[in-house]
């Protein structure tokens, strides 16, 4: 569901939302997803990890505010339990559907794969030069502009810092 500039809403083809926009967080609606709190931790991680030139401009040059590629893996798995189990078992309450499930499921196992390989503790540039990792960015980056899109945002505007997560997500977004 987008909503028009007239702010009336309007169907997408990309959208699997029906229905009238309800209280948001930025434009992410809240009232329709029980566990908005998480899925606005995957969205913001999934942005990241699927945004190269973010990685560059923020992780490889160490730009305070956005943590590094194991902070966004983290944020990725931790409540969810992603790396353990399917998203399918989140349809509902994370995920909208099970398209949006199926793309975070191989997104993150894309990640952990050169997590894995990698180590959790490598400094950034070690996971962007992995010859796996562009494959890595562009399942992120499918996650990202699919619940992004049926959030109702704008997926190419920038991450969010962790401190705008952390105040939108303590306070809901209000």
């Amino acid at each position: 569901m987008q909503v028009s500039h007239h702010g009336s809403p309007q169907a997408s083809s990309s959208s699997s939302r029906k229905g009238t926009r309800s209280a948001s967080m930025g434009a992410m609606p809240l009232n329709d997803i029980p566990w908005w709190r998480w899925r606005a931790r995957v969205r913001s991680a999934l942005h990241m990890l699927g945004d190269p030139a973010f990685q560059h401009e923020c992780w490889v040059l160490g730009r305070e505010g956005y943590g590094d590629v194991t902070d966004a893996v983290y944020r990725l798995v931790e409540d969810t339990w992603l790396d353990r189990w399917s998203g399918e078992k989140y349809v509902g309450t994370i995920f909208r559907d099970t398209t949006e499930a199926a793309l975070v499921d191989a997104a993150v196992l894309r990640v952990l794969r050169i997590l894995h390989q990698v180590g959790p503790d490598a400094p950034s540039y070690a996971y962007l030069q992995h010859e796996a990792w562009p494959e890595a960015v562009r399942a992120c980056r499918d996650a990202h502009l699919r619940l992004s899109l049926n959030d109702g945002e704008d997926p190419d505007l920038p991450p969010r810092s962790l401190e705008v997560l952390a105040i939108m997500t303590r306070s809901g977004g209000q």
